[in-house]
């Protein structure tokens, strides 16, 4: 892919990459709309609360707006903007690890949920969300790669062919990836069991 290159005149960067085309804002709009309900309820999985999905989506929007062409020539938008995301929040975590330690969450939503797993879509007020928190303080334990696997398959309900395609990955490295996540959490879950009597 040909890289624009670019030079400063009188203090200024001049770009001689052309900006998008109207007719590319325009398409660009119209299949980054169609996709907002998917890419939305996908933020709230996993950022665990809907106004800050609403935020990374906002933010994903404006990252990819800049290169409209990328997302209009990618075989699987929804996994272009949905990759966008993830990195988007893995900076975010890496940035807020920095920072502070991450304050306690509630440790378990099994009391709530009376051995439901740990997200149930059905509405449920005080239940839902400590559910929600529970995923993502679960989340938080996996890689990045780790995490969009298992959001996408055991979250999301998609196969393990579909997230595989959606990722543009083979097959075997996301059943992989997914298996070891798994083995990840019920490691945590072990050892959490083990030190709360």
């Amino acid at each position: 892919m040909a890289e624009c290159s670019g030079r400063y005149t009188e203090g200024r960067h001049k770009d001689f990459c052309p900006g998008p085309t109207e007719h590319q804002s325009a398409d660009f709009n119209r299949v980054f709309t169609e996709l907002l309900p998917r890419l939305q309820q996908a933020a709230a999985m996993l950022t665990g609360s809907p106004l800050a999905a609403g935020d990374v989506v906002h933010d994903a929007y404006l990252r990819i707006a800049r290169r409209p062409e990328r997302f209009l020539g990618h075989p699987q938008p929804y996994a272009y903007v949905f990759t966008t995301m993830t990195n988007i929040l893995r900076d975010q975590w890496r940035r807020e690890r920095r920072r502070a330690a991450l304050r306690e969450l509630p440790e378990s939503a099994e009391a709530a949920g009376g051995g439901r797993p740990a997200f149930d879509p059905s509405p449920g007020g005080m239940a839902e969300l400590q559910a929600r928190w529970e995923v993502v303080r679960l989340l938080g334990f996996l890689t990045v790669k780790q995490a969009r696997a298992v959001v996408l398959v055991d979250l999301d309900g998609y196969s393990v062919d579909e997230a595989a395609e959606l990722l543009g990955l083979h097959r075997s490295t996301l059943a992989v990836t997914r298996r070891r996540a798994h083995g990840r959490l019920r490691a945590v879950l072990e050892r959490e069991r083990r030190h709360d009597p």
